[in-house]
């Protein structure tokens, strides 16, 4: 998304960040970054920690597809498929994989085009 130059830090802070499942404070301290820094790198990379993230959706996507067609062809009862599904159609969803709304925007009009001419002015005589 953003071709940005990472410093060595700044690259250390985005791949602590998945190494701590997403903790930024967590991530910054193990990335060399001073006390309660974890507040300016994350505000400096943004742009690039929702790529990350983006990333991290899309290698669950394959993941989650089979996950609703395990859910929809097994024969027994699946402790919180409902919780489950949901995760697996959200995962999709904000991929792009998700179900896709379509909107009919196709009208019959009957007639063609009228053109009014332009209005003349009018003085009135005194």
């Amino acid at each position: 998304m953003n071709n940005k130059e990472l410093t060595v830090k700044q690259q250390s802070f985005l791949d602590a960040l998945v190494e701590t499942g997403g903790d930024p404070k967590r991530a910054a301290e193990l990335a060399g970054y001073a006390n309660n820094g974890h507040w300016q790198v994350v505000k400096s990379l943004k742009y690039e920690i929702i790529d990350l993230a983006s990333n991290i959706l899309a290698q669950s996507a394959p993941q989650a597809a089979l996950k609703l067609v395990e859910v929809m062809h097994s024969d027994v009862p699946i402790p919180q498929a409902n919780l489950r599904l949901q995760a697996a159609q959200t995962i999709l969803d904000r991929t792009g994989l998700g179900k896709h709304e379509k909107l009919d925007l196709n009208a019959n009009v009957s007639g063609g085009l009228f053109i009014i001419p332009a209005k003349a002015t009018y003085e009135a005589n005194q």
